[in-house]
């Protein structure tokens, strides 16, 4: 008995294994480049689903922003139209994993590019450069910048790398943070908190919700390189990104991309472009 009960085990470890073999399979998409597939007419993109003017998925099934436009424009480049395009979720925490285990061709989704997050996958880019802002009622005029916070209320998102700076950094402006941006707006919007603060272009993407409602103001006070996320290694796939990038801003597109997406509805000048880092 002793003997069949441990044939059982045995048995039953060796199914749960290779179920899980298969489970990860699934997951792993198949071994092809992005390039690979482009040949083949298909791509899967992350992007963000819930960040106006960036990455947002809207109410008719659609998808609009920024780095929609980004990742069509670069899609095409790579001889796949926008039909061919199929936009996966990618949530910041899973980003880095929807990469490595396949599941997506390549991200555009605010990803700043990091030496932590190179470890793990390659980047393109940068296609944008983003940097700390503030954003404040329409009608403000007290508010011009990060020299003019002392004593206000500046609210951004708990654990935040821009709550981070601001509590280290300006410590006589009061500090208000909540779980959402959308939390922080409100508070504005009662008068709760002088301004909100992020990413300049993240905050042009709620500023273009409501267009005469808010501002973004200042200069950018960080820097953070947006870049296109692929998988490690894939050198071939990444100089073509790289190209792509290169030609969307040189053909006046990007322009276009960033001001018919965020910056005309939020009154918000177009920055100057990036350089790509062929690293």
């Amino acid at each position: 008995m002793r003997i069949n009960r441990a044939l059982r085990l045995g048995v039953g470890a060796i199914a749960l294994a290779l179920i899980a073999a298969t489970t990860a399979a699934c997951g792993s998409g198949d071994d092809k480049t992005t390039l690979e597939h482009a040949e083949e007419g298909k791509l899967t993109i992350g992007i963000k689903f819930d960040q106006p003017g960036l990455g947002q998925r809207n109410t008719d099934g659609t998808y609009s922003g920024f780095d929609v436009e980004v990742a069509k424009y670069v899609a095409g480049k790579l001889g796949v139209a926008p039909d061919g395009i199929t936009f996966k979720e990618a949530p910041s925490a899973q980003r880095e994993t929807l990469i490595e285990n396949g599941q997506v061709d390549f991200i555009v989704a605010t990803y700043s590019i990091t030496d932590q997050r190179k470890e793990k996958i390659d980047f393109a880019g940068p296609y944008y450069v983003a940097g700390q802002s503030l954003l404040v009622k329409a009608g403000n005029t007290d508010i011009t910048g990060p020299g003019s916070i002392a004593g206000k209320t500046v609210c951004s998102v708990k654990g935040s790398t821009p709550a981070q700076n601001i509590e280290k950094n300006y410590p006589d402006t009061q500090l208000q943070t909540y779980d959402t941006y959308s939390l922080c707006l409100e508070g504005l919007n009662s008068g709760a908190v002088d301004a909100v603060t992020t990413d300049d272009i993240i905050l042009a993407g709620y500023a273009s919700q409501s267009p005469g409602r808010y501002k973004v103001v200042g200069e950018r006070f960080t820097t953070e390189n947006y870049g296109i996320g692929l998988m490690r290694g894939d050198q071939e796939s990444r100089d073509r990104i790289n190209d792509a990038i290169e030609e969307m801003i040189a053909e006046g597109v990007w322009n276009k991309a960033f001001q018919d997406s965020v910056g005309r509805a939020a009154n918000y000048q177009t920055p100057e472009a990036p350089k790509v880092d062929r690293y």
